[in-house]
């Protein structure tokens, strides 16, 4: 995608009243277009078939398909980015959203101007995580045991199969970028660091990703913290 394409965007949440308020507050985003919303994981997945939007607005919990449950649905069918908003930081949400390949996870109480700019981080390929969220895996980095204890087998310690990467499939400039996508680098500033190009970026993030059989750049941040890159 181009900066001067319109990104699409389908509302997915079962209270009405957070769509219409979300559908108001991104009509007045520049480059930003609604095309759809959906009240359950369901919905979302028969209108991300039909519409093809950029990235998918997802609450985590709704009745019947949730928004992890959706999340993994889209995500295996690579079929637009996923940007995971709920009301609660709780740790089985957020760790239950990037396993199953959110491109990015915000609160609902997040300011307007940051959810614009996440959903457009998220268009180009860039991961976002709100403060709190990072706040939340940082605590669980620093309480994981090392490689061999019993409670390294706990679900949070264990996304979507990190810790035991085995890196040596990736080349030295893809297990840079991994270790960059550690450290939370966008692909713009990854590609400052490295002296290429956005595209090249994209194209080594897709490599390792499916390298490592990960689903999102979110995974293969955890990835790197997990295996000592970052």
């Amino acid at each position: 995608m181009t900066e001067a394409e319109t990104i699409t965007v389908l509302l997915t949440d079962d209270h009405s009243s957070v769509r219409a308020g979300l559908r108001l507050l991104l009509e007045t985003a520049e480059g930003i277009e609604v095309i759809g919303e959906a009240a359950d994981g369901a919905a979302a997945l028969q209108q991300v078939r039909a519409l093809r939007p950029d990235v998918v607005l997802m609450d985590a919990r709704m009745p019947g398909t949730d928004g992890i449950e959706a999340t993994r649905a889209v995500v295996a069918e690579a079929a637009a980015e996923v940007l995971m908003l709920t009301t609660f930081d709780l740790d089985e949400v957020v760790f239950g959203a990037l396993r199953a390949g959110a491109a990015g996870f915000l609160l609902k109480s997040a300011e307007p101007a940051l959810l614009i700019d996440a959903i457009r981080r998220v268009a180009a390929g860039d991961g976002v995580l709100a403060p709190e969220v990072t706040r939340t895996l940082l605590r669980t980095f620093a309480e994981t045991p090392e490689k061999g204890s019993a409670e390294k087998a706990r679900p949070e310690a264990q996304t979507a199969g990190a810790a035991s990467a085995d890196l040596s499939v990736l080349t030295p400039r893809e297990v840079e970028v991994l270790a960059a996508l550690g450290r939370g680098l966008s692909n713009e500033e990854i590609a400052a660091e490295l002296f290429v190009s956005r595209a090249t970026v994209k194209t080594h993030v897709s490599s390792l990703l499916g390298k490592l059989a990960l689903s999102s750049r979110m995974q293969a941040a955890i990835c790197a913290r997990e295996n000592g890159l970052a």
